[in-house]
């Protein structure tokens, strides 16, 4: 089993020299350390006992060095809570102590150091100042341990004390993320990166993304705890030696992520907690500094509140406007401290890792929604919710990993529940709620009902005039769902690239029905050698008294009919008298055994001048009755 130990406490308290008694190991490795006697950065170290491998993380006690504390605090299991004999309870101490809890740490054990430099009245005062602090909290009841790093008292009892608290991480679908607290480069190996792994596995070979900046990278070798290692697990240190990328471009803060999954983002929900000793509300607007995983950003709060600020001791869901975007999965802890000068404030819990901007006319409704999603137990329960909430647009399975950070296979499974308990529908990859669904439905219904009612003699609205006024932002997939839907149910009529009621019949006055006959017979009666379009309309109307605009609209319902065909923007023609020229055209090619055919033999073969041969043939090779062969022509 390996459980990481985060080290917590005030400067010179004794953490470091502590990790030392523990491990053997110096977790002080920088110059300037050594040189001033205090950590500055974080250091690690190694401890075994029996069948569980301990990782230490030592962090700064300093306070001008939290922000590297913090970057060492976000994956750790039990904290180990250093309290100098000789000092008690310092200002860092409860800082240190507030993130662990904040950061949702929930087991550890208290180490009274020092304990040579205290005589037994103050090592009892130091226990009853410890035993203070955490009353109430994860700690309350934990061990404390009284130890002296210099002699060697406690140190058996504390390793005891640290075997006895642990427990093993509970299962996660959660893909595979490590927060990056170091790089550096290594003669031969080149770039190399470590951390904690925060979930899934990382094995070498892999091919993985560097977050944010989204650059694929590939794993050219593995390190746990000094030895070489082909696979590792969440809850492992690790080293990772990196190919495709420069150690430049490398800074803490980043994370090595499962390919192609988690999109980094600038914006997100979250329900924040503000200290009860933080002396001043956190306020919308108000600039603060977010520190999630080993990431830094500064950030804008948005408090969703009508107050529009969280007091000392009190909650809220708030929207966090980040300067620099950050990979962040929903239930992910974080910290927020003062802009200036720095100090911890607050803590919260990552709702929505990709939400839209809020209006504040929308807020009540979005709280709720937040509320809804911070309460759901895992992802059966969140993943409906955010279909639901992604509205008419719907979300691609891909969508679904990057807003939960769960493997695919989780997801899928996840997906063919809402779909099998009919709370969101597949169309065709894209998931939507079947309440949005059957909005679009009935929408889609209402438009098409009024375009009949407003243009009557129209057989059906155009395909995309449909997409652009009801579908508008809708993707294809669920447009063509929709359609689907209706035309299985009988309530529309698809034909080509027209949509219509089932229920729509065009019908004519009497004049408009004298317009089309007049229209039909003349094209009909031309054969062809018919009038320009224009020529028909005008004589169509002029003869009923029917309006320009009602022919066109006449004789576009000829035309959809089938009657009539469009052959160019000047030339409509007889369907019958087009058929027959066709079987002209092919007993010609029988007969002759000769399927060339040019313009002065179509002429010829047709009986027509120029200005109608260009165009019919076109359209007849539009119609596949003949191919273009250069300045000649193939009858099919």
């Amino acid at each position: 089993m390996d459980v990481i130990v985060g080290t917590a406490g005030h400067i010179d308290h004794g953490k470091t020299a502590l990790v030392k008694a523990l491990t053997g190991t110096d977790a002080d490795r920088l110059p300037e350390e050594k040189r001033r006697g205090i950590t500055v950065d974080l250091g690690f170290a190694e401890l075994t006992v029996g069948n569980i491998r301990f990782g230490f993380v030592d962090v700064p006690g300093h306070e001008r060095f939290v922000r590297n504390m913090l970057a060492g605090a976000s994956g750790i299991d039990v904290v180990l809570l250093v309290i100098a004999a000789d000092d008690g309870v310092m200002p860092q101490t409860r800082e240190h102590f507030d993130i662990c809890r904040l950061l949702g740490v929930s087991s550890g054990v208290i180490a009274i150091t020092k304990s040579d430099l205290a005589d037994a009245d103050t090592i009892e005062l130091a226990r009853l100042d410890a035993a203070e602090l955490v009353a109430g909290t994860f700690l309350d009841g934990a061990p404390i341990v009284v130890v002296s790093s210099r002699t060697g008292e406690g140190v058996d009892e504390l390793k005891n004390a640290l075997t006895a608290v642990t427990a093993k991480r509970t299962a996660s679908s959660i893909v595979t993320r490590l927060p990056i607290d170091r790089s550096f480069s290594m003669k031969g190996f080149g770039t190399v990166v470590t951390g904690t792994l925060a979930s899934g596995t990382i094995s070498e070979g892999d091919e993985i993304d560097l977050l944010p900046v989204g650059r694929r990278v590939r794993v050219r070798g593995l390190q746990s705890y000094g030895s070489s290692v082909s696979t590792a697990s969440a809850g492992q240190r690790v080293a990772v030696n990196l190919s495709g990328v420069e150690r430049s471009e490398v800074t803490r803060g980043m994370m090595l992520a499962a390919a192609g999954i988690l999109r980094p983002a600038q914006i997100i929900d979250a329900h924040l907690e503000v200290l009860a000793d933080a002396k001043r509300p956190v306020r919308s607007r108000q600039r603060v500094r977010l520190h999630c995983g080993t990431a830094e950003a500064l950030a804008r709060v948005k408090v969703l509140d009508g107050s529009g600020e969280i007091a000392p001791g009190d909650d809220a869901f708030v929207q966090l406007t980040l300067e620099t975007p950050i990979a962040a999965v929903p239930d992910e802890r974080f910290i927020i401290r003062r802009y200036s000068p720095p100090s911890t404030i607050a803590g919260g819990v990552v709702v929505d890792n990709s939400p839209a901007r809020h209006r504040m006319r929308d807020i009540e409704a979005v709280v709720a929604e937040l509320r809804r999603l911070n309460a759901a137990n895992g992802i059966a329960e969140r993943l409906p919710l955010i279909i639901a909430a992604s509205g008419k647009h719907g979300l691609t399975i891909g969508d679904l990993q990057a807003r939960t950070g769960c493997e695919r296979q989780s997801v899928i499974e996840a997906v063919e529940r809402s779909v099998a308990s009919g709370s969101a529908v597949d169309a065709s990859g894209v998931l939507v709620s079947a309440s949005d669904l059957a909005e679009l439905r009935s929408a889609a219904a209402a438009a098409i009902d009024a375009f009949h009612r407003d243009q009557p003699l129209k057989r059906g609205i155009a395909r995309e005039e449909l997409r652009e006024t009801v579908f508008r932002g809708v993707t294809d997939n669920v447009f063509q769902t929709v359609i689907d839907q209706l035309t299985v149910a009988g309530t529309i009529i698809a034909q080509g690239d027209l949509m219509r009621s089932a229920s729509f019949r065009t019908e004519l006055s009497a004049r408009e029905q004298e317009a089309s006959d007049n229209m039909l017979s003349a094209i009909a009666a031309a054969r062809l050698e018919v009038p320009k379009i224009n020529e028909v309309l005008a004589d169509a109307a002029n003869s009923t008294g029917t309006s320009r605009a009602g022919a066109s609209h006449l004789l576009q319902l000829l035309i959809e009919d089938g009657v009539v065909v469009k052959v160019s923007d000047e030339f409509c023609f007889s369907r019958a008298v087009l058929d027959s020229l066709t079987e002209q055209l092919r007993r010609s090619a029988e007969a002759t055994k000769d399927r060339g055919i040019d313009v002065a033999r179509f002429k010829e073969l047709a009986k027509v001048s120029r200005k109608y041969a260009i165009p019919l043939l076109e359209y007849f090779d539009r119609e596949k009755v003949t191919v273009r062969r250069g300045d000649s022509r193939v009858i099919l």
